[in-house]
């Protein structure tokens, strides 16, 4: 009697566990969507996160553990755009799992989505790492985040059907947040319009946009290229004759260069965490904006 009593436990605590065990996996190539996964799937989500916020997000190794995420994943989240085309085509053959491939519910284009700035008229890769599709970081426009909400929601409900309410309405209060959010950070971040910025690389592209500031030159001659000492003398020069409010940089970038030409010109670094983790004010979505805007604040003050 006691060995079927056991047995009986065992089948019990197996019973309880299924649910979580069931969970949704979520493969995210970036932290942005990683956070968007969670704020909008719950517990019913289990999600891998590819990268780190101080790894390039170019530049990532198609590692095997990645290759094993990528094999057992329901879904897909990357930016697209070209961000990643250096090493998720390769996991994607590597994994063979043919329910997140392109084009199919399982995989999800983040930059799709939104109205993408910089597509170039032209393509010549002797201008540096130029993205056919237009500029990638779109995760830095928070209007642009409240348009892959909607997408993700979506998607997580037409794969996992049964939970179809639950992320609905986890979908309906992540937007109400994020709303009220928006409204506070555009009247916080008022007195940045017109601020002139000298970023590294073309990754504030959309966060510029959306505050209304300036990109009057880049630390990068072309995108993806370092600059060369005589290079990094060329703009000291400009930034005196022409002038600038701030030096910018991302967390996963080299602080060399940009803390040089700030030693060089007077103007303040302002080392920006471009996404979710990348400082340690930034450990969600919401914190990502609330720093960034801190941050440029503080230097223009």
């Amino acid at each position: 009697m006691n060995r079927w009593c056991v047995l009986a436990c065992v089948l019990l605590s197996v019973g309880v566990s299924t649910p979580a065990l069931a969970a949704l996996n979520v493969f995210a190539c970036v932290p942005e969507w990683a956070s968007l996964a969670r704020e909008l799937g719950g517990d019913k989500v289990s999600v891998y996160q590819a990268s780190s916020p101080l790894q390039d997000p170019h530049r990532i190794e198609a590692r095997p553990s990645l290759v094993a995420q990528m094999r057992r994943a329901d879904l897909v989240i990357c930016t697209g755009a070209e961000l990643e085309a250096g090493w998720l085509p390769l996991l994607m053959q590597a994994a063979g799992n043919r329910n997140v491939q392109p084009g199919t519910p399982g995989y999800i284009a983040a930059a799709e989505y939104v109205d993408r700035l910089e597509i170039p008229t032209r393509l010549d890769r002797a201008a540096g790492d130029i993205h056919p599709g237009g500029n990638p970081h779109v995760q830095l426009d928070p209007r642009n985040i409240a348009k892959i909400a909607v997408v993700v929601s979506d998607r997580l409900a037409k794969i996992d059907p049964p939970n179809a309410a639950f992320y609905a309405a986890r979908g309906e209060g992540f937007q109400t947040r994020w709303q009220a959010a928006l409204s506070r950070w555009e009247l916080e971040a008022q007195p940045l319009k017109g601020m002139r910025v000298v970023p590294y690389h073309k990754d504030s592209v959309y966060l510029i946009n959306w505050l209304g500031m300036v990109e009057v030159m880049d630390i990068e001659p072309m995108p993806g290229i370092p600059p060369s000492a005589g290079y990094l003398a060329e703009l000291v020069q400009r930034i005196q004759r022409d002038g600038a409010d701030v030096i910018t940089r991302s967390a996963y970038t080299d602080p060399k260069q940009p803390r040089w030409l700030a030693e060089h010109t007077h103007v303040p670094l302002v080392d920006l965490p471009y996404t979710v983790g990348g400082t340690p004010g930034a450990m969600d979505l919401f914190g990502l904006f609330d720093d960034i805007i801190a941050r440029l604040k503080q230097a223009r003050k």
